[in-house]
């Protein structure tokens, strides 16, 4: 199993991982990455996506690509004796991570009160569906549920379509996020107070302060910004045009890059027209502007028009798909592709470290631990502790 030196930014930080899933694990992963000694206690049948996913000789290829840089040592914290192993993990950690439903990890003998008798440098994290305050905090919830309670579901799509997703889980990854953005937070707030504190990041919560320009423009006027599909919400033109093979993704973010992008395209007299002189007109007539630029754009290639457009100073690429993205150059340039080692030396790829810091790098220091792998390594430095 891959070990590395560790020196990363958080090297010398001990965080208990009481997390299963996604929004949790994604957050202590990133902890994880950036250096702490993460501890994940699971059951004795494991976190339940161990058995999802693409399957490696056995092995899960979504757990790998959350779970990687963790220790692993089973708990089962029903038994009352393995609830006292967890006492005295906590009372030797920086940081307890929880996702449980808001509440639960207080009815099993944790509370904040308690957490602090135990450490008061504990800083105690939970991820949870809606928050622990209202009427809904102890509804069960997931990502699906996240993005059509927060607005976000209504939003994606087109008024043809209806409502759509987001293709990945956004909430429990932003609200893992966020979680870990606030455990730093805190644990630079204990360097001045000598003391721990809670910390807390919920999916819709997290969705909602996503919402950027569109809960400006909402809070204005008190309605639901339109669906726009891959259009912009407020800016025209901007979305995919038709080319001679295929399409192409172009975003003119303001009037200038507008200018430049109807001058790539040779069609800066439509400026001249009182239907599209402005944005605000633009907007109004996007349909028709549209179809005056994908009339244009479909005589010459994808290429032709993604090097004019770059070379001009206006973005613009080619739409991929996702392997072509985990393949491509750009990818490989920016090291978004580790390897780690999985069951019997084969090797599982997944995602890598998007914050890059030059001096205390994220690396993989440990790979995807298999279940309980590091139990008895735990538990022989707990009695340790003990007889000191």
């Amino acid at each position: 199993m891959c070990k590395q030196k560790n020196i990363g930014a958080l090297s010398g930080i001990k965080v208990i991982d009481l997390t299963r899933v996604l929004s949790g694990p994604f957050c202590t992963m990133l902890l994880a990455d950036m250096g702490a000694e993460v501890i994940k206690i699971e059951p004795p049948k494991g976190d339940n996506v161990r058995n999802q996913g693409d399957m490696v000789n056995g092995y899960s290829s979504y757990f790998a690509q959350f779970n990687r840089n963790k220790k692993s040592v089973i708990l089962d914290l029903y038994v009352e004796s393995e609830k006292d192993i967890l006492r005295s993990l906590l009372s030797d950690s920086d940081v307890v991570v929880e996702n449980f439903k808001a509440g639960v990890f207080d009815k099993m003998g944790f509370d904040y009160d308690t957490l602090k008798f135990i450490n008061p440098k504990l800083i105690s994290a939970s991820v949870n569906g809606f928050g622990s305050k209202g009427e809904m905090s102890d509804r069960p919830a997931f990502d699906f549920i996240a993005q059509a309670l927060s607005g976000f579901m209504s939003l994606n799509g087109t008024e043809e379509s209806g409502p759509m997703r987001a293709a990945m889980p956004i909430s429990d990854l932003v609200a893992g996020l966020y979680c870990a953005f606030g455990i730093v937070c805190a644990l630079q707030s204990r360097i001045k107070t000598g003391k721990g504190q809670k910390v807390e990041s919920s999916l819709t919560s997290s969705l909602i302060s996503m919402m950027a320009y569109l809960s400006s423009e909402s809070f204005v006027t008190g309605k639901a910004p339109k669906k726009s599909g891959n259009n912009h919400p407020i800016l025209a033109p901007y979305g995919i045009f038709k080319t001679s093979d295929g399409e192409i993704a172009v975003a003119p973010a303001s009037d200038k890059f507008c200018r430049i992008f109807l001058e790539c395209i040779d069609l800066t007299n439509l400026l001249e027209n009182e239907l599209y002189k402005n944005n605000s007109n633009r907007m109004k007539n996007r349909d028709s502007l549209n179809e005056i630029v994908n009339k244009r754009m479909i005589s010459e290639t994808s290429d032709f028009w993604i090097k004019k457009l770059n070379k001009a100073g206006c973005p613009a690429a080619k739409i991929v798909s996702l392997p072509e993205a985990l393949n491509s150059q750009l990818i490989q340039d920016n090291e978004m592709v580790i390897n780690s080692n999985g069951p019997k030396g084969r090797q599982i790829k997944m995602t890598g470290f998007p914050v890059k810091l030059s001096d205390t790098p994220s690396k993989l220091y440990r790979s995807p631990p298999l279940l309980g792998e590091h139990t008895k390594e735990i538990l022989k430095t707990i009695k340790n502790n003990m007889e000191n």
